[in-house]
């Protein structure tokens, strides 16, 4: 995922290790603040009943007015990253990524793929040249297989083809350019109006731009660059254009078009104006569309986007150009950059910038007024389960995807009016969840559960169940990437239609607690790969009416409500914040797996049954919930520490908080903007924390450090869980202190050496 940012960078997803998070804590009863509504419910643990009563199917939102239809049914290709259109034929071609180049024609009816070439090496792009039908020149970006890195790993290469019978001999090769080979390679070729090679590279760095390339505009890593591969000049088999923004300066690469470039993943030029644009693949937050300019500079990594990532780093000489577009990683997280359409079919698209999500598989289409400097259009196109990992445009105008999981080449296609899945249930008693909704009894099937270390949730306590479909069963820790990401465990991986249920209830006033909502989190399993998004999960929140009885489907924006808070101390007003349905992919993401409580370490706890006082993960072995047996005993196996639990070390207390609250961002590839990690399951050494200087502001503290054993005063970690406005920690789903665990984790940082 992530614009290919893991599979891409020979990032390979790998069995996990064994694991000790804490050693077992002992046992103690939550506090007030965490006693479920109502008294545990009576369930069977000895044999399993199938949930079959689900209606959570569907979408609440309006259907989009596109869908997808493969073109090519007959073809397929083993992970393409590339299709281009042939210069002066009705002909294709598609590289794969293991190196093979393929040919087939346009027409549907004559389209059998032909091999043109095969380098035997990784391919990220590829480009024919303009005058193709004359010199036969093909143009790929190449990588050498095995992950080693060196100077001039990624190359540029042409190789010869025949025309007539369109196949190309490997020893026609000659090498045009390299660039240092990394994390971020870039790779995509596209040939302008002006006849020139413009080449994108990426950072070449895993994360965070560790190497500084982005502001640094005398390397050539972190850039969009344009070269003439029509001359050779200087002993190089290209030559540096003269009108190239830092052609001739010293301090600088000639062959820089603009700069300050994190991962574009895939650009392409305006065939009727000649404007080049970019989508481009950010890291912790944001998903940017560029409108690339000569000499410009796009921000990375004093900035991901319009928003500061790292504003102390030096900039680069010219000033910082905003995006024209961005997009939340709680709708997309690795934009694959598309086309300006000038095709027939859909005239209402016209003129339309068309381009795609690969994570999520949704597609966009934005107007952009150059003059007047604005968006005049927006709009989503179509939801799909396509991994969008290139656009293609044809000589008609028309446009293309290719999904990286079946090989498979789609064209957008109008949704028919009536076209639609099943209705969505805007209450909570039509979800097939509750046999009685207004008592909360669960339907027959759903399996109640609780977890070791609670999410803080301002006060307030849960009811939570697992809804699997039918006779439907978890793979037990199948679920690993991404991969290497240390102290990552790994997770369960659901069936498709799984749904977690949790209702959230607040103490309004002494032994009285009122239905908040209801969040369900539904799994949809894809297609494919854990690497290239194999499922998706999306939340819904359900709220409450006053009188308890049911609850309706939220606002897909959220919404915020104020309740009164009677105590022996008086009244007080508590704003609680419903989440979007964006908001809910901020923490369930895949690197943390998804399901940030239904896994084996938060599982691993005695639960009440209604009568029975059980071990969770033997009971759901017992009832052959898992496709396999467990591979040991419970006791044998992870556990958080209760972090409740005054008898319990401290040490695994703190952890098991920072880990339950913190470690869904703060982790690698989580997202967290800052280089440490809170997971429980690394030393407190390998943290990246200890005496780590703060990358987002000192927040008025003297000399601060994001941790500073013995002095939890000048620990950022502690300050910002002090907050309850700009620069609180978690920054969502959060308006009140925990002040236990504010104390929990003072002692703690006092405690250590």
């Amino acid at each position: 995922m992530r614009g290919l940012l893991y599979p891409l960078a020979a990032v390979t997803a790998c069995a996990a290790a064994a694991y000790v998070i804490a050693p077992p804590a002992p046992f103690a009863p939550p506090t007030a603040e965490a006693k479920p509504a109502n008294e545990a419910k009576p369930f069977n643990t000895q044999k399993r009943e199938p949930w079959t009563t689900s209606k959570v199917a569907g979408s609440p939102e309006p259907p989009d007015p596109y869908t997808v239809a493969k073109v090519y049914p007959k073809l397929t290709f083993f992970e393409a990253l590339e299709l281009a259109p042939v210069p002066g034929a009705k002909a294709w071609v598609v590289a794969e990524r293991p190196g093979k180049i393929y040919t087939f024609d346009m027409d549907p009816a004559k389209a059998e793929k032909k091999l043109v070439l095969d380098v035997k090496q990784t391919v990220y792009g590829a480009a024919l040249h303009p005058k193709f039908p004359e010199n036969g020149y093909l143009y790929l970006s190449e990588l050498p297989d095995g992950g080693k890195e060196t100077p001039d790993g990624t190359k540029l290469v042409r190789y010869t083809v025949d025309r007539a019978t369109m196949t190309a001999d490997p020893k026609s090769a000659k090498l045009i350019f390299t660039w240092p080979n990394g994390g971020h390679n870039g790779g995509c070729l596209r040939f302008g109006p002006d006849g020139m090679l413009y080449v994108s590279t990426g950072d070449g760095s895993g994360i965070a731009d560790g190497l500084e390339t982005g502001q640094n505009v005398n390397t050539v890593l972190g850039k969009i660059l344009r070269i003439d591969v029509n001359k050779e000049e200087d002993g190089k088999a290209y030559a540096i254009p003269a009108d190239n923004p830092f052609a001739g300066r010293k301090d600088a690469r000639g062959e820089v078009w603009a700069y300050g470039i994190r991962q574009s993943w895939k650009i392409s030029f305006d065939t009727a104006t000649g404007d080049l644009w970019a989508g481009e693949v950010g890291q912790d937050l944001w998903e940017s569309i560029y409108l690339i300019q000569k000499g410009g500079n796009y921000g990375w990594s004093v900035t991901e986007g319009a928003h500061p990532f790292r504003p102390e780093r030096k900039k680069g000489p010219t000033p910082i150009l905003k995006p024209v577009a961005e997009h939340h990683h709680t709708e997309a997280r690795s934009i694959t950059g598309g086309f300006i359409y000038h095709g027939n079919k859909h005239p209402d698209l016209k003129g339309a910038y068309v381009y795609g999500d690969f994570d999520t598989g949704r597609v966009w289409a934005l107007r952009y007024d150059k003059k007047a400097g604005r968006v005049t259009e927006h709009k989503e196109l179509a939801k799909t389960n396509l991994r969008i990992v290139a656009w293609a445009q044809d000589h008609d105008g028309e446009v293309y995807a290719l999904n990286f999981i079946d090989g498979g080449i789609y064209s957008l296609a109008p949704v028919p009016p009536k076209a639609g899945g099943p209705e969505f249930p805007r209450k909570l008693s039509e979800t097939g969840l509750f046999a009685d909704t207004a008592k909360l009894t669960p339907a027959t099937g759903l399996i109640p559960y609780s977890v070791n270390a609670e999410l803080w949730s301002d006060g307030a306590s849960k009811e939570r169940y697992i809804a699997l479909p039918g006779e439907s069963k978890i793979e037990f820790e199948t679920v690993t990437y991404p991969q290497p990401a240390p102290g990552s465990v790994p997770g369960w991986r659901f069936p498709n239609g799984t749904v977690l249920v949790k209702t959230f209830f607040l103490e309004t006033e002494p032994g009285q607690k009122r239905r908040l909502e209801t969040r369900l989190l539904v799994a949809s399993v894809l297609g494919g790969t854990e690497e290239y998004g194999d499922q998706v999960w999306n939340g819904y929140t359900y709220i409450w009416n006053d009188a308890g009885t049911d609850a309706e489907l939220a606002d897909k924006k959220g919404a915020d409500r104020e309740f009164t808070i009677k105590t022996a101390a008086g009244e007080k007003k508590q704003k609680w914040h419903f989440p979007s349905r964006a908001e809910c992919n901020l923490c369930h993401t895949v690197t943390a797996k998804y399901a940030l409580g239904v896994n084996t370490a938060q599982m691993n706890r005695d639960h009440d049954y209604g009568g029975t006082t059980a071990n969770q993960l033997a009971v759901l072995d017992r009832l052959g919930v898992f496709t396999k047996k467990l591979p040991d005993v419970p006791a044998k196996l992870a556990k958080l520490a209760d972090y409740r639990d005054p008898k319990a070390p401290i040490d695994d207390r703190a952890r098991s908080y920072l880990h339950a609250n913190c470690s869904h961002c703060h982790r690698k590839w989580g997202g967290g903007n800052a280089e440490f990690q809170l997971l429980a399951t690394l030393p407190v050494k390998d943290l990246g924390a200890i005496d780590t200087k703060p990358g987002q502001g000192t927040f008025d503290l003297k000399d601060p450090r994001v941790l500073v054993p013995g002095d939890p005063k000048r620990s950022m970690i502690y300050h910002r869980m002090t907050l309850t406005g700009l620069g609180r920690m978690p920054h969502i789903a959060s308006n009140v202190v925990d002040e236990p665990a504010l104390k929990l984790i003072h002692d703690w940082i006092a405690s250590l050496k």
